[in-house]
């Protein structure tokens, strides 16, 4: 299936407007990382420490009614979220005075008290004390700098050192743009934050490993032209599958966030994102960096 034709559009050329774009987007997805190491962004319990419970009533619960009887016990920090199918509550507590393993009987507690004619059942209760979290936090900060060594040694085992580095950076860039939109946003960093990151990375990598492909492929064939040239007729042989891959891809995550629910609604987001942007990066970062590479020892047009 092909959504376009032949097409013959000058992607290297662009690249400097590209680096600009990719550039910003990479300053404030490291600003957001340096946050995050810090714990000041919007942490997650996972990272941060606290209590999540979910109940489910018997009846409609209005958030002011149930904010303010968590105000009135020393609760009025706690996050709520309300989960309309079924008239379920999702209350998060960051850290507090009570003791690791009591904040959830104590929300229990004041629900009892405060909304008595509304009965309700605990559907899932977790904590995290914040050293764990600390733990957890610095953890997910390795595990996201291995992958990207992972995918220089795979890259460069695969086909060639440059192109080891162009794919390692173009992973590196959607990272950081997930981590950039995410933290611009203020939208919480959680584990399922991360899995979407990781999940994308390798999605990166494959679309990224689709278009290496046929360049080396032409590169081999030994084309006349200058490298720009080469490099170019090779993106433009793959965009059609490139963009039916990613459309495909993208619109699954998309009704994910759409009618997936409340609680992987974020989690689609950053897919969303993300595929969006291992697209982009794909042609627009990984390519035009090899094409560099390449042209120290060839010619390559400005």
């Amino acid at each position: 299936m092909e959504l376009i034709g032949k097409t013959n559009i000058d992607f290297i050329g662009k690249r400097n407007i590209a680096f600009v774009i990719s550039g910003i987007i990479a300053l404030v997805g490291i600003i957001g990382i340096i946050q995050i190491a810090r714990g000041a962004a919007n942490m997650g319990i996972d990272f941060s420490g606290g209590t999540a419970i979910q109940l489910k009533f018997a009846q409609p619960v209005h958030l002011d009614q149930a904010r303010s009887a968590l105000a009135k016990h020393n609760l009025k920090e706690a996050n709520l979220q309300e989960i309309k199918e079924g008239n379920k509550l999702l209350i998060k507590v960051g850290k507090t005075n009570v003791a690791v393993g009591k904040v959830a009987g104590t929300i229990e507690d004041v629900f009892k008290k405060e909304i008595p004619g509304n009965s309700f059942v605990e559907e899932s209760s977790t904590e995290i004390g914040p050293s764990i979290g600390d733990k957890l936090r610095k953890d997910t900060l390795i595990a996201i700098v291995i992958s990207m060594i992972g995918i220089i040694i795979y890259i460069a085992w695969r086909f060639d050192f440059k192109f080891g580095i162009g794919a390692a950076v173009a992973t590196l860039h959607d990272v950081l743009a997930m981590f950039a939109v995410f933290f611009a946003l203020d939208k919480e960093i959680n584990l399922l934050f991360i899995t979407a990151v990781l999940t994308i990375a390798g999605y990166s990598l494959t679309d990224t490993v689709v278009v290496f492909d046929r360049i080396r492929e032409n590169l081999h064939k030994d084309l006349k032209g200058a490298m720009q040239n080469i490099f170019n007729k090779s993106i433009n042989e793959v965009l059609s599958r490139t963009i039916v891959t990613s459309l495909t891809a993208f619109l699954a995550a998309l009704s994910l966030f759409f009618f997936g629910g409340e609680v992987i609604h974020d989690f689609a987001f950053a897919l969303v994102i993300g595929i969006s942007v291992g697209t982009y990066s794909s042609v627009f970062v990984a390519s035009p960096i090899v094409a560099l590479w390449e042209g120290r020892s060839g010619k390559i047009e400005a």
